[in-house]
Parts: C-alpha cells; structure tokens; sequence
C-alpha cells in the first residue's frame, strides 16, 4: 500500500494563492486575518485531511501538552474512577493523557517510566505496583524538572507530593466499628505488601485493638494479593480457626466479597456468626447480600485533585511542595454485613 502524502499548510496555501504566513495565521485563528479567509482556510484544510504538526510545534515550546498516568491495573473499579477523575481535569486544560498500567510488576513500572520520559511528557502521575520498593526510576523525571506526583499507593520521600487518605485512621474505625458490634477475634485480610496503604490499614487494625485491650494475635492476619480468589482461599484458612472469629476486615471490598461468599456456602451466617468490613466501595459492596459496609475511598476526587496539583504547577497557578501530603476525606458506610447492633447509624464522615 502506497502511503498518502502528508498535506501541509503549503499545499493549502497553493490550493487556495495565498501566503503561506496566512494559512499559519488562520489556522491559529488569529484575527489578523479576515473571518472570512479563515473559514476558508479552515475549510480547505478539512477538506484535504491536513493535521496540525502540534508535537513538533510543543517541542520547540519545550512542552507537548502530554500528561502520563501510570496505575497498577485498570480493571479496578476504584482505579477506573481515579482516571475518570483526571481525564476530567486534564482534557478541560487542553492537556492529552498517555495511561500505561504496571499490572502490579515493578519491572513494568519501570518499564513505563521510561517509556513517559522518552514520550516527553510534562507531568507524570503514579500509583505504584505492590512489590515497588523504591524510587529511584523516577530521578530521570526529577533531573529534568518533569513534576511527578504520586496517588493512593506511595512511599514516602521528601522529593515528592503524595496524595491519599489517612488509611490507618480509617482502618482504626472500620476494626473499631467490629469492636463495637460485640467483635473479639478480628481478622484482618490484607496484602504482603510494604507500600504505604496495606502497611498504614494493618496499623490502624493493630491500634484499634490495643486502644479496647485486645491482644493482637499475627496468626489473625492474612496475607496474599486481595483478590476475589484470595478472599475465597483466605476463607478456607477462617474456616480451620478454633474458636471461629467473629469479625473480619479485609483491605479491599473484592477480596471481602470472596471470603463472605464462601464463608456463607460453608454455612457461616453473616453477620451473626461473623461480621464483615471491606475498603474502597467498589460496586461489587452493594450488590453481595448482605450489603458490605465499607469506607468509601474517593477515587473521583482523588482523580481531580492529583490532576488539579499537577497543572496548576505546570501553568505556574502554584508550585508543587515536595514535602506536601494531600490527605482527602473518606467515608466510612455502614450496611448489614458487620451490624450485629442495628441501632448504629449507616454513614460517618472523616478527613
């Protein structure tokens, strides 16, 4: 196949014996020219399929009008909404996004960085994969003055912002709201992972505990990647306790959803025999019978904030603070999966 020959705005200006200086000019919708001309000019140029050469015209402007999104994975509901957050933010500011998901690899991080560095992207935001243990892949953003800001899964370092919600303050009340409910022998289902938001909801677990005297036991805690199926094989561990635990908090709704419903096909009533906590409100929480009480985790605006941060640096609005922590409110929503006491109320606000 023959490739069709690029049109350029001196095939434009010859199509229609003008300069080309006002091709430039029109197509920039300068009012130097003439409305008219420039409905002609803008015309024409649909007409024989002319792009505009906007990267090589953002490259001598040092920009490309490019934001990079590096998530963990993209079929996650939670995930899903933090793009739809920021593409929100981002396309309203006329900027383009380029999304590349590390599927919980390191090494694609990695990968990926690399990728949005030789991509020249202005401004990269990251949710980090669960075995990333440092930052050391992103100095070539850092070198070059690229902001990068990093959202939900962080490590801490004084180089960069991060934003998220205080995990161990949420997780204290979810294991908390168990305690209340008459709950004794809690287990907590959480990742083998050190990033900041498995680690921050094992301590709010381990505080709520020592704060109503309640020896924390390793054994009540299970580790493994919070999936569907880890909810599932986590219940097969539960079901081997003796006694019986009669609260569970699990890190994630998904793998909650797993381990309810198998508990309940083994003939475990829930929440009679075992109350249940999930985290983020995925979908999935309102739809398992009983409803999942959950915090809601606000992906949306965590989508929009991180996005906001960013180009507000980029367009010199304000500067982004390395030592800046962006903490967002949560809700914490009670349903009938952990209410042994029905008498609490359904929804608490945090921040």
């Amino acid at each position: 196949m023959i490739k069709e020959k690029e049109v350029t705005i001196y095939d434009i200006a010859e199509k229609l014996k003008v300069s080309i200086a006002t091709v430039s000019r029109a197509l920039k919708d300068d009012p130097v020219v003439n409305i008219k001309t420039r409905k002609k000019i803008f015309a024409m140029a649909e007409e024989m399929n002319y792009r505009s050469n906007s990267f090589a015209r953002n490259l001598r402007n040092s920009r490309t009008e490019t934001i990079g999104v590096i998530v963990p994975k993209l079929n996650s509901s939670f995930m899903s909404s933090v793009i739809a957050g920021i593409e929100n933010i981002v396309n309203s500011a006329g900027y383009h996004l380029i999304i590349s998901q590390s599927s919980e690899d390191v090494k694609k991080e990695i990968a990926s960085a690399k990728t949005m560095f030789n991509n020249r992207v202005d401004g990269l935001l990251v949710s980090l994969a669960f075995d990333t243990a440092d930052l050391s892949h992103f100095d070539i953003f850092s070198k070059k003055n690229i902001p990068v800001i990093f959202f939900d899964r962080v490590i801490d370092n004084p180089h960069y912002t991060n934003i998220l919600i205080d995990n161990k303050k949420a997780a204290k009340q979810a294991t908390e709201h168990l305690i209340s409910q008459g709950c004794k022998r809690i287990v907590h289902i959480t990742a083998a992972s050190k990033l900041n938001v498995y680690e921050e909801r094992l301590n709010g677990y381990k505080e709520a505990l020592a704060a109503h005297k309640i020896k924390f036991d390793k054994n009540n805690v299970i580790t493994g990647n919070l999936s569907f199926e880890d909810g599932e094989a986590a219940a097969q561990l539960i079901l081997k306790m003796k006694p019986l635990p009669d609260g569970i908090f699990v890190a994630n709704d998904n793998c909650a959803v797993g381990c309810m419903l198998a508990l309940k096909q083994a003939g475990i009533r829930i929440p009679a025999d075992i109350a249940f906590v999930g985290f983020n409100n995925d979908p999935v929480s309102k739809v398992v019978e009983p409803n999942l009480t959950t915090i809601n985790y606000p992906g949306y605006e965590m989508g929009e904030v991180a996005a906001q941060t960013l180009i507000n640096h980029l367009t010199g609005t304000s500067t982004i603070h390395a030592t800046n922590t962006i903490i967002l409110r949560w809700e914490f929503l009670i349903r009938a999966s952990s209410q042994k006491n029905k008498k609490q109320g359904q929804k608490q606000k945090n921040e």
